[in-house]
């Protein structure tokens, strides 16, 4: 065999494969779709992360994109122990103050007014400790956006104009709210249910309902719908992750219901309906819409059954 026909000059070579050229351009490559441009990187999936490779499961293999979220279990353990500390420093605060206003630690304990305010400013006060918290390590140790990495984010109504789309969200969550009343009166509770001390006066009164309807809602979304939610589904699954956070919700209300039962297991329904809008719109904002009309509608009920708190006592 002619040595030249084994190894043709270059001249040879680049004759030999210029037909081909264009097709190998044309070629699809094998790259992932961050490289490509913005223009002509392909729309976004549900499911396009691989979570593990080699012999994981196919249905394990992705996660939905909302639950990519860099905080794990032990970031929520360390946020209970945060709020469980914080409740703790403000409860010391808190009867050191009335003592030094010359309030006694026994009257503290024998006066539901004073227990009712304790409660509802402690709640205010872990509350914002808690978002606080959160909104520092979104910025100082993830460092990624805080509300967007917490998911709220703009309503999508998809086709629906967004105004019909807020409306239908304030609706549901105030049919939910009469649904939940009308089911709930069926059941006379057993116990006296301690979020009756919210109600011996006129300002603990108006400090709750206003508390309920502004950092109450939240409060809850953001902690339960954004931060909880996402660990929890990510690691069992998205149906168990509604109903467990839902669960966990109501749990959370239980101790103000007495542990009436019917009336937890509402509230746990509630909860998980709450999580499921979350679930499914990769958005807290639409259970946060929920949350506030379902807890405007019961304030809005008491506020006309009060004729406006003044069958109440004023202090």
């Amino acid at each position: 065999m002619n040595s030249s026909n084994e190894n043709p000059n270059p001249a040879e070579r680049e004759a030999d494969i210029a037909p081909y050229a264009d097709e190998a351009s044309n070629a699809p490559m094998n790259i992932v779709p961050s490289e490509l441009s913005p223009a002509r990187a392909p729309a976004p999936t549900a499911w396009n992360r691989p979570i593990g490779a080699g012999n994981v499961p196919p249905s394990t293999r992705f996660i939905p994109e909302d639950l990519r979220v860099p905080w794990g279990w032990l970031d929520l353990a360390l946020l209970v122990l945060i709020g469980a500390v914080g409740l703790l420093l403000f409860g010391t605060i808190f009867a050191a103050a009335l003592q030094t206003a010359g309030v006694s630690r026994a009257l503290l304990q024998h006066s539901m007014v004073y227990q009712g305010r304790f409660a509802i400013v402690a709640m205010v006060f872990v509350s914002f400790l808690l978002l606080i918290y959160l909104a520092a390590q979104m910025r100082l140790r993830f460092r990624s956006p805080i509300l967007r990495t917490l998911r709220w984010q703009s309503l999508d109504s998809g086709r629906v104009r967004p105004l019909f789309g807020y409306l239908g969200l304030i609706s549901g969550g105030f049919l939910l709210s009469i649904l939940v009343a009308l089911v709930s009166s069926a059941f006379t509770p057993k116990n006296k249910m301690p979020i009756e001390q919210y109600f011996q006066d006129r300002p603990t009164a108006l400090l709750l309902l206003i508390v309920s309807v502004t950092l109450a809602p939240l409060f809850e979304e953001t902690i339960f719908r954004g931060y909880i939610y996402p660990v929890v589904a990510r690691t069992f699954g998205i149906i168990p992750g509604v109903i467990f956070t839902g669960l966990l919700f109501g749990l959370m209300h239980a101790s103000q219901l007495g542990g009436n039962l019917p009336q937890v297991a509402l509230i746990m329904v509630v909860g998980i309906v709450f999580t499921a809008a979350r679930a499914k719109t990769g958005n807290v904002l639409p259970g946060y819409l929920l949350h506030v009309s379902y807890n405007s509608f019961i304030a809005i009920a008491f506020l006309i059954a009060s004729h406006g708190l003044h069958h109440m006592p004023p202090a």
